[in-house]
């Protein structure tokens, strides 16, 4: 059996007031302006992406949008499979908070590039731990479902790096270090043997 190659992009920017808030898994708009700001970076990741490839998004509109942007850019169009497994992390009930009001709620010191630490559980969310443990799972399904494929993953920043926590083996807390930046690509590889992490974080068109 071949590796399965896995192309990982976060969603493109969300609309301003989104911003301000928590939004975890919140169906929030993606910023407009921003959407025809970037159409370089759609065409270059048009030209980037493999094809043929199968397509994956979330249940969430933002990374919908963000793939339908790239077919319009000059991918060949796709239909994309669901998978709720790669979902952002759940915020539970702090989801819509201001980031200003957070951590008076928090039991462990937020993490220097999260707004939680790795093992932090929002009441009615999960945890850091958890989204790799979840995304994790997806990703070693999706291997074997389609092995020897290239597979193109719509997602978001604290999924990719729960991926990256998967595929490296390390602690949530580690992976959360990572810069996940809009638009960006990371892409990981299944081999028989384990898996291999090939590049995190390529922005297109640099």
């Amino acid at each position: 059996m071949s590796e399965t190659r896995f192309w990982l992009i976060r969603h493109a920017l969300v609309e301003e007031n989104a911003r301000a808030m928590l939004y975890g898994v919140m169906d929030v708009a993606l910023c407009e302006t921003t959407l025809l700001e970037q159409a370089p970076m759609y065409r270059a990741l048009a030209e980037r992406l493999p094809h043929p490839a199968r397509w994956v998004v979330t249940p969430l509109s933002r990374t919908q949008r963000t793939a339908a942007a790239i077919f319009a850019a000059g991918y060949p169009q796709a239909v994309p499979s669901v998978e709720p497994d790669l979902i952002e992390q759940s915020l539970g009930e702090w989801q819509g908070l201001p980031h200003a009001d957070l951590p008076e709620k928090l039991a462990n010191p937020a993490h220097a590039f999260w707004p939680l630490a790795g093992n932090e559980k929002p009441p009615g969310g999960e945890s850091m731990v958890e989204v790799v443990a979840r995304a994790g799972a997806a990703l070693e399904r999706l291997a074997t479902v389609h092995a020897g494929e290239d597979v193109v993953i719509v997602s978001h920043g604290g999924t990719i790096r729960a991926a990256v926590a998967h595929a490296l083996g390390v602690a949530p807390d580690n992976a959360l270090h990572l810069s996940i930046q809009n638009l960006s690509l990371t892409r990981l590889e299944r081999h028989p043997g384990g898996w291999r992490v090939v590049c995190v974080n390529e922005l297109p068109g640099y």
